[in-house]
């Protein structure tokens, strides 16, 4: 099993940046998928989550009307644009895949966001 994110880097607030989880090694499209985020000394928080089928979503009151998740099922991939960032947005963003009690974990991506 293997989540591998990308996209990560430095942008300057008010920014915007994509990332990306590509899976393999287990049925993608059975999983529900969601992108978490860990700042230094803080405890990792739930961003935003999406259903197998794409057709539902949530997101963290923190980045509402700011970040967009999304899945493409064919390319075994999840998606996380983000816009509008703000040095708060700033920590290492983890991909998951859940199904009951099951969940993997990709290593994480870092996202800073700073002048």
């Amino acid at each position: 099993v293997q989540l591998v994110e990308s996209g990560g880097g430095l942008v300057q607030p008010g920014g915007s940046l994509r990332l990306s989880c590509a899976a393999s090694g287990f049925t993608f499209s059975r999983y529900a998928m969601n992108w978490y985020r860990q700042a230094p000394g803080k405890e990792r928080e739930l961003v935003a989550g999406i259903n197998i089928a794409g057709s539902s979503t949530n997101y963290a009151d923190s980045v509402k009307d700011r970040f967009t998740i999304s899945r493409d099922n064919g390319q075994n991939t999840v998606y996380l644009q983000m816009n509008s960032l703000k040095p708060e947005d700033t920590a290492v963003y983890h991909c998951n895949a859940r199904l009951w009690t099951v969940n993997y974990w990709g290593q994480g991506t870092q996202v800073t966001v700073s002048s």
